[in-house]
């Protein structure tokens, strides 16, 4: 019995692995996005500061754009594997391709990857020093 999952288990361990490799490739993209959405926005944040918006704030607008990408990528994701729905049901085996758990579990990993990926980005906004960003220009 156990020679004959070999292959099976070959093909899951390989799948696991690709996955692991799509999701930390799509995390140091989208955080590269937000590194450079904050280096570009770094001008408006500085008066934004001066101008009084307290650091939390400044934290929020920039999570609020990375989970804004990871709903945009969630609601493009789910009808895209929706679709490939025959290609994924004869890989699984025990699990429905249209599982509502596993689509909901892989929608919540996704949002924190993109919370994580644009937290960092976020903490070097909230320490901007606002002249610092009014004279790089």
């Amino acid at each position: 019995m156990a020679q004959t999952l070999v292959a099976e288990q070959g093909t899951a361990a390989l799948s696991a692995f690709f996955a692991g490799l799509a999701l930390l490739l799509a995390s140091i993209g989208l955080y590269g996005l937000m590194s450079y959405m904050v280096s570009r926005r770094t001008h408006e944040i500085g008066i934004r500061v001066a101008l009084g918006a307290q650091r939390q704030n400044v934290r929020w607008m920039v999570l609020r754009d990375a989970v804004a990408l990871g709903v945009i990528g969630i609601a493009a994701g789910i009808p895209c594997s929706l679709g490939a729905n025959r290609l994924l049901a004869s890989m699984l085996f025990g699990v429905s391709s249209t599982d509502a758990l596993s689509l909901a579990t892989a929608s919540l990993l996704l949002l924190g990857v993109a919370l994580t990926a644009g937290y960092f980005p976020a903490r070097r906004a909230m320490r901007v020093d606002p002249m610092v960003a009014l004279r790089c220009e």
